[in-house]
């Protein structure tokens, strides 16, 4: 519980008009408005309503370490919530995540004192309520009165008092009054990760993926630059991937509000509703994907191979299925096995259960869908030389798919580049190791950054005379069978969320020498 008058109690420090600091002192604190709540303090709810809750356990149980699109449903379904209700929480939630940095600034400055001295559990709800004032169509007089009774609830009568101040502050601005207030100017690394609510070395990073791909020259990269940022901010649309023999775009369209993908021809993009009330989702046929992730199983599965080779297929790091769900389904309808490696035994059951529909499907047409717990660095030697296509999916920071894993960029620091690195490689290395003379290597991440991505395919790949880095555009065609546009200069593939409407997804095809 937080103590009146402690660090999450209490009124903002000091008395009367808060003292304006960065652009405001500048201007001579000049504000906006004042939009007062018309409800006085002491006519405040005391109570947490189910949504804001829902949306405040959302935050707590990420501040402890869980993935915020996996513990969203089961706190949906512990509340009760579903249509608008669900709706609401989860843009509430996931939009405050998102712009958790620039409410942070906000918040700091309209309580006059550093983000330390505020209790964590007050801080998520004064994050929540300065996005409901800011980013969403919520009256003033609900945002505050709901937000001082969740601070109530889960804090204490001394935090509500603390948060009615703080949100009196906040909502004497708005969104981009606020914006000249706390973000500081220049225009570079640190004055775009306020604004964009991206940490300053994940802005840097991805200005450099921008130049290292290609995508942009230094004439044209900060326009890129910022265009990525805010569709990193945009949230997501729901995609579903149809898996081939199993379910189809056709049947997923009748079966839900949904239209098929431009971009993939296995995919459709639900307009609404829940996917989970999709039958085929439910058994298995079907799935929640990203188009770009089914793109690359995709691809790998048109590469050419040379006669003779193996039929087997490999998904060296499959957890937790997504691609393997897509990548088996084509190799049952190419006569071919799948073997689906992941090395964590919580992960690997979650593979299991997303191909079970698929591995009664394979059996029923004396194909194989084999999933083992393994740690994919060792395949290679115990199985050289074994599969035709072999997927890395190597683990990664994550730095492309922001928008549906918005927790990563606060989660996520410089040091995760360098520490994944060795992993990286040795898994490339495995792959090419376990795949046959004449086969194909997808190797893919979801994160642009060059360490990630170009650098582990060029350091591995130049220790070996038997492979060959070879030009994986013409593999991707939209669900017309047209090439998909702006994918890089080659011969790497590289997918952007402001380009194409996907996670950043990078795509290197390597063979094996014959």
């Amino acid at each position: 519980m937080a103590e009146q008058g402690g660090p999450s109690g209490g009124r903002p420090e000091g008395r009367g008009r808060q003292r304006p600091s960065g652009p405001d002192r500048a201007r001579g604190g000049a504000r906006g408005p004042r939009r007062r709540s018309a409800t006085a303090p002491s006519a405040r709810t005391r109570r947490a309503e189910p949504t804001r809750f829902a949306a405040y356990t959302l935050l707590r149980g990420v501040a402890d370490g869980a993935y915020a699109n996996l513990e969203l449903p089961a706190i949906l379904r512990r509340h009760r919530l579903d249509g608008r209700d669900a709706a609401f929480a989860t843009e509430l939630g996931f939009g405050t995540i998102r712009w958790q940095g620039f409410y942070d600034a906000v918040i700091a400055d309209a309580a006059g004192r550093p983000l330390t001295r505020i209790d964590p559990q007050v801080l998520d709800v004064l994050r929540l309520g300065a996005h409901q004032l800011l980013g969403m169509r919520v009256a003033t007089h609900a945002a505050a009165d709901q937000t001082v009774g969740l601070a109530t609830v889960v804090a204490g009568a001394g935090a509500g008092g603390f948060v009615n101040a703080v949100m009196r502050r906040v909502s004497e601005r708005d969104l981009e009054q606020w914006r000249e207030a706390v973000v500081p100017p220049g225009g570079g690394a640190v004055s775009l990760g306020v604004r964009h609510s991206h940490p300053e070395w994940v802005v840097t990073a991805l200005r450099a993926s921008l130049l290292g791909h290609g995508r942009a020259t230094a004439a044209t990269v900060d326009a890129e630059l910022e265009a990525l940022l805010e569709a990193d901010n945009d949230p997501p649309r729901v995609h579903l991937v149809a898996r081939p023999g199993l379910s189809s775009v056709a049947e997923l369209v009748a079966a839900a509000d949904a239209e098929p993908s431009a971009l993939s021809p296995l995919g459709v993009v639900l307009r609404g509703g829940d996917p989970g009330a999709v039958a085929a989702v439910r058994e298995g046929r079907a799935a929640v994907q990203d188009e770009g992730s089914q793109l690359l199983a995709v691809a790998l599965a048109r590469a050419e191979v040379a006669p003779g080779a193996p039929a087997r297929w490999l998904d060296l790091c499959a957890g937790p299925g997504g691609k393997a769900g897509v990548l088996g389904a084509l190799a049952v309808e190419a006569g071919a096995d799948l073997t689906a490696v992941e090395v964590s035994p919580h992960r690997a059951e979650l593979v299991r259960r997303t191909l079970a529909a698929l591995g009664r499907h394979a059996d029923g047409l004396g194909r194989r869908i084999e999933v083992r717990t393994a740690d994919g660095r060792e395949l290679g030697e115990d199985e050289p030389e074994a599969y035709a296509r072999v997927l890395v999916d190597a683990p990664c920071t994550g730095l492309g798919a922001l928008r549906r894993r918005p927790e990563a960029r606060w989660r996520r620091q410089p040091s995760d580049v360098a520490a994944l690195a060795p992993l990286q490689r040795a898994l490339l290395a495995s792959a090419l190791d376990a795949v046959a003379p004449g086969g194909v290597i997808g190797y893919a991440t979801c994160s642009p950054h060059i360490a990630e991505t170009r650098f582990v395919v060029s350091d591995v790949v130049k220790r070996r005379r038997d492979v060959e880095v070879v030009d994986a555009r013409e593999l991707f065609t939209d669900a017309a069978g047209r090439p998909v546009p702006g994918l890089g200069d080659g011969p790497y593939v590289q997918l952007w969320p402001h380009v194409h409407g996907t996670d950043a997804m990078f795509f290197a095809l390597v063979r094996k020498l014959t």
